[in-house]
């Protein structure tokens, strides 16, 4: 018979785990993200806006899970540097669009590198990876749904 599992041991908790895996994501991503001269948060923005474009900054937040007032400096530094543009809707000018740059568009090139660094390190696990991506995504919906009940 198996003896139990402590249910606050550190090595059997799924958050400590998610926690550390997120950590080596980030130790692992920093040089190849630097390169691109982009922090992680700000290449999840490319990577939404690469994939829809002219996007209201509320519906760039809530794909990103970040709110109006993590997201409008992180999109107000990349608008700096020439790599986006804010702009009011012409519909509603309470909302406003973020758009590419031709250089922000340029940057998705460069960036192919990192999913393929990823690939290559993870090379004979990719059956795995999409079972723990998807397990995760089922996971995150579990928790946020459990945030709304009474």
């Amino acid at each position: 018979m198996a003896p139990e599992k402590d249910p606050l041991k550190l090595d059997s908790m799924l958050c400590f785990a998610v926690y550390a895996a997120g950590h080596a994501f980030t130790r692992f991503y920093k040089p190849r993200l630097e390169a691109l001269g982009l922090t992680y948060p700000q290449y999840l923005v490319f990577l939404v806006l690469w994939e829809s474009d002219g996007l209201t900054v509320k519906a760039l937040g809530d794909k990103l899970f970040l709110d109006s007032g993590t997201i409008t400096p992180l999109v107000k530094r990349l608008e700096t540097r020439g790599l986006l543009r804010r702009q009011r809707d012409e519909e509603d000018e309470r909302q406003v669009r973020i758009f590419l740059t031709h250089e922000g568009r340029g940057l998705r090139e460069k960036a192919l590198a990192v999913p393929l660094a990823v690939g290559e390190a993870l090379a004979g696990e990719l059956e795995a990876v999409d079972t723990l991506r998807d397990g995760l995504h089922k996971l995150r919906e579990r928790l946020a749904g459990g945030e709304h009940k009474g």
